[in-house]
């Protein structure tokens, strides 16, 4: 008995499997909403049944997730098109979302140190105050970063990209006012003293247990209606965080790190490969997988076999136009990576046929009429001609290619391909699938730099407007320039290449990069400490925590792709992850070292 393994492949199969990708992934967003709310509960928890945050907390996820609705209706209402790197776009608008929320939340609570706790509408002051500029900053920043990614010349980068940004834009306006609206509605249910839950008045009991009274129905230990206590988090950037990072040998040692940072990032800049594995474009249990496999490991010698098309009507019966064919299919045959002998050219098959037959095949009724007895021997060759009653609109032949081995070598075809095309006087396209994603190689390195060095420029013209310091928006511009390096670096050693999916990740990467830094650079320059060491300990002391809680919000919004069976999902998940620690890790190590120096 013999056993065989059949994979297969159809004209179809790619697109099929590349649109099962936004499917897959649709599970996945439950989760990740699932751990945005618990983490944000959870990081906003206080043991006290009256000044408890989780109602804040819930409904700053919720507002994310209005953005998310707002944004997807409003693009599909205008008829953007839904491509499947969209589907990637909730994940990172819900880890996002919700940043802002914390920073309102830090603001609000010290605002309590600068006016009458009591003032409810003197407190929202002065966390707009604090907050708004702050918020300002990084939306005009993501925002802009998204609409420079719509000048791509790729479609699907520009459907996320427009997607996205749009989603920002709601993100800032619910934050400012529905949000801004919670938060002033909770200030009155904690004025009057009422349960976080049952928001029934409740009464000080000393004999009961503070952990009891996280959800106690009327009582309250030793609740004092001035007391509003400091998190936990925010004393120990006080107390230990920033003096630890403002002492000289730590600050050496915090240069040292980010020299080795540099270094590295360099390197994997000087390795980054271009191009897409076709196999990536489905997801992991894909019968397009196990076809890829055994072409590779049986055919790999072989590349595309590619479509010649003779389009538009042609005189084929004019033996001067024949002979413009042949010659144009020898000069494709001359190139490196065709393999002569391997070419399918039906005219070259009628025109034996004729002189064996002595056909006299140079006049139009002959030529048609016979056109019959090419079919009959050779039944295929009827799919290459486009045939009406008397003319033949289009006809197509076949050359293969060989050796097709790396993206360079993608890119070198497509080029020495269209090069000879163009010279041949009669006219021809060259057609193959997969030259779809070889395309991507000829302008992607352009396209990534264009974006990116545009993008940067907004930044910097941003910050200048917002931030009242120039030499800190030069930080702020330093920043991005950093990360953007740090990721390109970094991604080449986690096996991801340039292509156009990593390229939106690059885009994502330039708003982020202003996020972190841009926070904890505004609370520098608008510290009125004397000294820069303690402007220092006072920017982290203000945004630190939230600036922590914002990168690990962000990090759960899209930890979850990293399980998703699609290679397009767990890039996504490798870049941001990227994008998100190295952000952070500039917020809170480099940049307020760095800018005590100066």
């Amino acid at each position: 008995l013999f056993s065989w393994q059949v994979s297969y492949f159809t004209s179809l199969s790619r697109q099929e499997e590349f649109e099962q990708n936004a499917k897959a992934v649709i599970p996945l967003f439950s989760i990740t909403y699932f751990l945005t709310i618990t983490f944000s509960i959870v990081s906003c928890l206080r043991l006290s049944c009256v000044r408890n945050n989780i109602w804040l907390a819930s409904c700053g996820v919720v507002s994310a997730g209005l953005a998310v609705l707002s944004s997807f209706g409003l693009m599909m209402y205008c008829g953007v098109p839904f491509v499947v790197t969209v589907a990637n776009a909730p994940f990172l608008i819900l880890g996002v979302g919700v940043d802002d929320m914390f920073i309102m939340i830090a603001c609000w609570e010290k605002s309590v140190k600068e006016v009458e706790k009591s003032d409810t509408k003197a407190r929202m002051g002065e966390t707009y105050t604090e907050a708004a500029v702050s918020v300002t900053i990084t939306t005009l920043t993501d925002v802009l970063a998204f609409f420079i990614g719509t000048w791509t010349a790729f479609p699907s980068v520009r459907s996320f990209c427009l997607y996205t940004g749009t989603a920002f834009i709601f993100c800032y306006v619910y934050t400012l006012t529905f949000f801004g609206a919670i938060l002033v509605l909770n200030h009155k249910r904690e004025k009057k003293d009422r349960h976080w839950i049952t928001c029934m008045p409740v009464k000080t009991d000393e004999n009961k247990s503070r952990l009891y009274n996280v959800c106690c129905i009327g009582n309250c230990s030793g609740e004092s209606p001035e007391s509003e206590p400091e998190h936990p988090m925010s004393k120990f950037f006080e107390r230990y965080y920033g003096p630890f990072f403002t002492n000289k040998w730590v600050k050496l040692l915090v240069v040292l790190l980010y020299g080795a940072y540099v270094g590295g990032s360099i390197y994997g800049c000087t390795q980054i490969k271009e191009g897409i594995d076709l196999r990536n474009l489905a997801t992991d249990d894909s019968y397009v997988i196990q076809y890829y496999n055994d072409d590779d490991k049986y055919f790999s010698e072989y590349g595309p076999r590619v479509m010649v098309v003779v389009n538009g009507s042609v005189e084929y019966w004019n033996e001067s136009v024949r002979a413009a064919i042949e010659n144009c299919m020898e000069n494709l045959e001359d190139i490196s990576y065709v393999d002569k002998n391997l070419s399918e050219s039906w005219l070259a098959v009628y025109t034996k046929i004729a002189q064996r037959a002595s056909l006299n095949i140079n006049n139009k009724d002959i030529f048609i009429t016979n056109l019959s007895t090419l079919f009959r021997f050779y039944p295929d060759f009827e799919w290459d001609i486009n045939k009406t009653q008397d003319k033949i609109e289009a006809s197509r032949f076949f050359i293969q290619t060989v050796n097709v081995t790396t993206a360079v070598d993608e890119k070198n075809l497509l080029n020495k391909l269209r090069d000879t095309a163009k010279q041949c006087s009669i006219p021809l396209m060259l057609y193959h699938p997969a030259f779809i994603y070889y395309d991507q190689y000829l302008v992607i390195v352009q396209n990534t730099m264009q974006n990116v060095l545009i993008a940067a420029g907004a930044m910097l013209i941003v910050s200048l407007l917002l931030i009242p310091n120039p030499f800190c928006c030069l930080w702020v511009t330093f920043a991005i320039a950093s990360v953007i390096i740090g990721v390109a670096g970094f991604m080449t050693f986690w096996h991801v290449n340039l292509d156009s999916i990593s390229m939106i990740n690059l885009v994502i990467c330039i708003g982020f990069s202003v996020d972190f830094s841009a926070h904890i650079s505004y609370a520098f320059v608008s510290s009125e400490k004397p000294s820069a060491n303690e402007r220092a300990i006072d920017a982290l002391y203000m945004l630190g925590y939230p600036v922590l809680q914002g990168a690990i919000s962000t990090i759960l919004g899209v930890v979850v792709l990293a399980a998703a069976r699609a290679y397009i999902f767990r890039t996504f998940f490798k870049i941001m992850f990227l994008v998100i620690l190295f952000g952070a890790l500039h917020g809170l190590v480099f940049i307020p070292v760095f800018l005590t120096f100066f």
